[in-house]
């Protein structure tokens, strides 16, 4: 294994890495040709099209030397060493943890989740010397790898469908010495199929490690930008906002006037009962069992039409009810589950249930006071 010579050149709209001895590549990079021998890897800040990241990557480089380039939104970057692999990890998020209450946050974007992103790009630095087949199966792993690691995430829908809509990947290793003479680099060709590399070893172990590697990278972004979601973004996810829920505790009310000061009594026990971690379990439970049944990943439960024989979500329904103002709920819990009002009779088979459970218990806590 060669020496790294890599140097990290850092400016205020970009980052380039260096490798005076070039780098042979395989990317998705804007400006790439999919395989190239480059001597540095540029990393740009701001939105362009192929023409001006290119003029703009020749002006960062100060110089016509080669290169690959891709544009970012942030040029905020860290490093995971180790033996034989670097792996710089670029991180762009729209996407911050805003205090809703003194006892739950929620994520939030100034730009709205329409136009908001999280991007985590990787250039995977391997200090051997391999080919162009060695690198695409390497690049092939990565990209299963991030995949893998973020579905296992199970994150709230509208995270997940702002995350890594415009990610990179670069797979670098290095170049055979003598491959070429340095004076004639740009005027001839290099034959990298027929170059001599370090092919020979364990690529099956070699691409394990760089799963690993690379789920690891992917956790620590998400700790570096202090990522994290709580029940309120799962309810987000479901399209369900407080206001809802008190529209829909609201709209069985029997004998009872409706005032700002019983909705607001009602906002105050949901949020509340939201901090309970036994409420927050069962709605995890009907949330993830709902996403799992609806996309059909159990092969003996069909949803498709709700089944009446299934009633574990009148069982979940029951318990959250239950778990908020005791026996009394459960029966409160009956005409939620029944008439569906509001927000809760467009929800799924099993979540329904869960949050007519949840607005019967509220409410039969505010009128136990």
């Amino acid at each position: 294994m060669s020496k790294s010579t890599l140097n990290i050149v850092e400016k205020e709209n970009g980052v380039c890495i260096n490798n005076p001895d070039f780098f042979l590549t395989f990317s998705d990079f804007l400006v790439s040709d999919g395989i190239d021998i480059v001597e540095n890897i540029d990393i740009i800040k701001g939105d362009y099209d192929f023409e001006s990241l290119a003029e703009t990557a020749e002006d960062f480089n100060e110089n016509e030397e080669s290169y690959i380039a891709q544009n970012a939104d942030s040029i905020d970057y860290f490093e995971n060493i180790y033996d034989d692999v670097e792996i710089f990890t670029f991180v762009s998020n729209d996407v911050e943890i805003e205090d809703f209450t003194d006892m739950l946050k929620v994520a939030n974007s100034k730009k709205g989740f329409f136009d908001a992103e999280i991007n985590i790009g990787n250039v995977i630095y391997i200090n051997k010397i391999l080919s162009p087949k060695i690198l695409m199966k390497i690049y092939k792993a990565a990209i299963v790898a991030k995949t893998s690691y973020f579905d296992s995430l199970r994150l709230p829908f509208h995270i997940s469908n702002i995350l890594n809509n415009h990610d990179f990947l670069a797979i670098v290793a290095n170049v055979p010495p003598d491959s070429f003479e340095q004076e004639n680099i740009f005027e001839d060709s290099v034959d990298i199929i027929n170059n001599e590399y370090d092919d020979d070893f364990d690529l099956d172990e070699f691409i394990t490690s760089i799963k690993e590697k690379v789920e690891i990278a992917c956790e620590d972004a998400f700790k570096k930008i202090e990522l994290d979601f709580g029940i309120l973004d799962y309810l987000v996810s479901e399209g369900i906002l407080i206001g809802d829920l008190i529209d829909a505790g609201m709209a069985l009310l029997a004998g009872v006037e409706e005032t700002d000061e019983l909705r607001e009594k009602l906002e105050k026990q949901i949020l509340k009962s939201l901090t309970d971690i036994n409420v927050i379990a069962l709605l995890m439970a009907a949330i993830r069992t709902e996403d799992d049944l609806s996309k059909g990943r159990i092969r003996e439960i069909d949803v498709s039409d709700d089944p009446a024989y299934l009633y574990t979500d009148e069982v979940l329904g029951l318990a959250i009810s239950n778990q908020i103002a005791g026996t009394k709920a459960t029966f409160n819990f009956k005409r939620y589950d029944e008439a569906k009002p509001g927000i809760i009779s467009g929800l799924g088979p099993m979540v329904d249930d869960i949050f007519a459970g949840l607005i019967a218990g509220c409410m039969s806590k505010i009128f136990e006071e």
